[in-house]
């Protein structure tokens, strides 16, 4: 296995394993479009993230799409087909039944594997996503299944919540159409329709979007459980994005405020578990960043100028 992302998200980091051996450069593709947008209205309310520009969409207009299936055997023989086709697909796990997932046995969400074929009975299982989440640690796994440790690791979700589903739409940089949650689950290459307008909208620009989470969340301890994985998913980014082109005082000051927040983050949802919620705590984290970021971006446009 080639060695994992740094800081990516279980989605990111399977789009770059399963792209990279058509697309050497992906780690670099991506680390350019990593970006924050957030949708304040989308269709079952909050707020929705975004959190890159898609890197799948290749020159001949074809990109990933969610299918899926009701019954295994309709699965097994579309999983076939792709990897027939391209060598490879990349499948929606559920971490409930994923035996190297720190939420084995526990907690059940989507979590996507780039699977390849092994002899006629077995399936060469990827998972580059290597985190500390709050569930535990889970490092970088692959291994050998047969169908049946297969349909298990990709066991349909019994139940998930708005904000997961708008996670699983915007997975790829924008809102796509999703495949049953009754059903398997997995993304074909395939052609892809003309990207109409963003939908809804939307708050575009790192500080706007940090300002806009900050005024959301720091007030409101439910909202900070509720976008709690969003604003890890964030920092995960924006460190892999500052990590392609270190080397200067403010990217390094500006790494060390993302990874603060998350843990800010997850004092404050303690706190008001326990009755005190620590919104001081919170706020201060998102300041300390808004801080960061403002001197970086001020330190960049006077390098280019402009």
């Amino acid at each position: 296995m080639s060695e994992p992302p740094a800081e990516l998200s279980c989605y990111t980091a399977g789009l770059v394993a399963y792209l990279e051996p058509r697309v050497p450069d992906i780690r670099d593709r991506l680390a350019a479009a990593v970006s924050l947008r957030v949708r304040t209205d989308p269709p079952d309310g909050g707020l929705a993230f975004s959190h890159h520009a898609r890197v799948d969409l290749d020159g001949r207009g074809r990109g990933l799409v969610y299918r899926g299936a009701g019954d295994w055997a309709a699965a097994r023989a579309a999983l076939d087909a792709e990897v027939s086709r391209y060598g490879a697909v990349l499948a929606v796990g559920n971490t409930r039944h994923i035996p190297w997932s720190p939420s084995y046995g526990d907690t059940e969400t989507s979590h996507w594997v780039v699977l390849r074929r092994h002899g006629d009975d077995k399936w060469q299982v990827r998972d580059d996503f290597d985190a500390l989440t709050p569930h535990g640690t889970q490092t970088a796994y692959e291994d050998l299944l047969d169908y049946a440790g297969l349909q298990a690791l990709l066991t349909p979700l019994s139940r998930t919540t708005a904000q997961a589903v708008s996670r699983d739409r915007h997975a790829l940089g924008e809102a796509i159409e999703l495949a049953p949650y009754t059903g398997y689950r997995w993304l074909e290459l395939g052609d892809t329709p003309d990207t109409p307008a963003p939908e809804g909208t939307w708050v575009d620009g790192l500080l706007p979007a940090l300002r806009l989470v900050a005024d959301t969340v720091c007030a409101d301890p439910d909202a900070l459980a509720r976008y709690a994985d969003d604003i890890w998913t964030a920092s995960r980014h924006q460190r892999f994005r500052l990590a392609s082109r270190p080397g200067t005082a403010g990217a390094t000051e500006a790494a060390a405020a993302w990874g603060a927040l998350p843990q800010a983050v997850r004092f404050g949802i303690a706190s008001a578990e326990r009755g005190r919620y620590r919104e001081g705590v919170v706020r201060q984290a998102f300041e300390q960043l808004t801080g960061t970021v403002e001197r970086l971006e001020s330190e960049q446009r006077k390098e280019t100028g402009r």
